[in-house]
């Protein structure tokens, strides 16, 4: 998943309005019978303005007291749309179970020895296998880079160097780093729940944590002129079409505040991420 660049320019305070409307109107449609229930929600300009005046905020910003849209309220129910249209009918094909993704993952490991770590997952018992999306991912990016440096598990926090001086500590340990948890090209992070029975705290903490390495990576483009590419991964059908829907709009919400170069789901992810990292190497010069 790529941003619309249409979306990407837009100022702090459009998100403080779409986090706003998103947060008292629902990320997802409900009621008894209703056509489109547990899809992703578009709210009219109408349905907007209702939930601003239930926060005490100024409604006449999307539209007039006549229901007239503003130049805000429709650019909103633009960006609505798409992230409905985004989520809605790509994201359940995209995302994998269990059983596929195991499949997946051993299509990739028939196909040559790798020196990549293959990191096992943190459930127990007949659950306990192998980290399938991580593990993919680092295969991919092995077979892409053809034997170039790449830390696959960072155990220190991704530093920005100048003469030999650091310029930018990032405040968490990510999940990869190319060429180096020093000075990377890019770096990723994967989001892997296939037998979470419950959205709980630690998931949503992940989302916050990768829109803060996304926050201090945008302060340094823009202050230093550095940019190192951000990515994410996600997969696990029943944890986020299932259970987490609001933080997969949220992962939306950040793409296109600019947080993230690009969202790579389940089945994505061998399928595009071959070239991602070959344009890697490109950037290397």
């Amino acid at each position: 998943m790529k941003p619309n660049k249409e979306f990407l320019a837009k100022p702090k305070s459009f998100w403080a309005y779409v986090r706003s409307i998103s947060q008292q109107g629902g990320y997802t449609v409900k009621g008894k019978g209703a056509a489109n229930k547990g899809k992703i929600k578009i709210p009219s300009v109408i349905e907007m303005a209702a939930c601003l005046e239930q926060l005490g905020l100024d409604s006449s910003s999307v539209c007039s007291s006549s229901g007239m849209a503003s130049d805000l309220g429709l650019a909103l129910h633009k960006y609505f749309s798409h992230r409905a249209a985004a989520l809605n009918d790509e994201m359940p094909s995209q995302l994998m179970r269990a059983a596929e993704a195991k499949a997946a993952y051993e299509e990739l490991y028939s196909i040559r020895d790798y020196t990549c770590p293959f990191p096992m997952n943190k459930q127990k018992a007949s659950m306990r296998a192998p980290a399938y999306l991580t593990c993919m991912v680092n295969m991919i990016i092995e077979n892409a880079l053809g034997g170039m440096e790449c830390n696959y598990n960072p155990l220190a926090l991704t530093t920005v160097t100048a003469a030999r001086n650091p310029v930018r500590t990032l405040a968490r340990r990510v999940d990869g780093a190319f060429p180096s948890v020093v000075n990377p090209k890019a770096i990723w992070e994967v989001k892997e729940y296939y037998y979470t029975t419950s959205f709980g705290s630690r998931i949503a903490d992940g989302i916050y944590e990768t829109m803060l390495d996304g926050m201090e990576l945008e302060e340094l483009r823009l202050s230093e002129n550095i940019d190192v590419k951000h990515y994410l991964m996600i997969d696990g059908y029943e944890t986020w079409w299932e259970q987490g829907k609001s933080y997969l709009c949220r992962i939306v919400d950040m793409l296109h505040m600019g947080y993230v170069d690009e969202v790579l789901v389940g089945r994505e992810v061998p399928r595009l991420l071959p070239n991602i990292a070959k344009g890697w190497l490109t950037d290397l010069g």
